[in-house]
């Protein structure tokens, strides 16, 4: 089962981390299938790692003195790191349904599914993560009036508050899923957009 402090604590510390030192993966190469079977971390490590990826991308195209092809290839960036945190939120959800398997645990019949799934609120926590890290960064700066403490401290405390509404909502989901009181499975976010088969404008421009 996914134990929500460590993923609060992986998220918080690699963020800061990520900001001093090259990235890293602090729960060896996510792609080696032997080390995931019983330790979600190394999966959720690499889906933050996108959301870092691409926060700091974002930054980048609100730019106004970014030029058109430097513009371009952010833009370019942008989609392939949100494919892939999107795909990696799959990952997530995926690794909780083999662990409900091994374990053996089947949801009850009058289970209900929830509107949102462990991977996505995951996710939700990286990002929120992302933004506390930000958010403390401006408190630092130099040369900030009072009305720009002011307004960033009120905004921070919002989300440590989300930050801690949001993790405290999915240890009972997640407990509510190992107990069989709810029914769990992967959203697939079917992501059109990179698929040259399916983009129309890609599709029509080969012809």
């Amino acid at each position: 089962m996914i134990d929500v402090s460590a993923v609060n604590q992986l998220h918080t510390s690699t963020v800061a981390r990520w900001h001093r030192e090259p990235i890293d993966h602090p729960y060896g190469d996510p792609n080696n299938t032997e080390l995931t079977p019983s330790d979600p971390l190394p999966i959720i490590c690499q889906q933050h790692q996108f959301n870092y990826l691409l926060w700091h991308e974002e930054d980048i195209a609100r730019s106004p003195d970014v030029s058109d092809s430097q513009i371009a290839s952010v833009k370019r960036n942008i989609d392939k790191y949100n494919q892939a945190r999107n795909d990696w939120i799959e990952k997530v959800d995926d690794w909780i349904t083999s662990d409900l398997e091994r374990r053996g645990i089947t949801p009850s019949l009058t289970a209900k599914l929830n509107t949102e799934t462990p991977g996505s609120a995951t996710d939700r926590l990286s990002i929120m993560s992302l933004r506390i890290y930000h958010l403390e960064e401006q408190l630092e700066r130099e040369g900030i009036d009072q009305a720009h403490i002011d307004k960033v401290s009120h905004r921070l405390a919002v989300c440590r508050m989300q930050f801690a509404d949001l993790s405290n909502s999915l240890r009972e989901l997640l407990a509510d899923i190992y107990s069989g009181a709810k029914r769990h499975k992967t959203y697939r976010q079917m992501k059109m957009y990179n698929d040259p088969s399916l983009n129309p404008y890609l599709y029509n421009r080969t012809k």
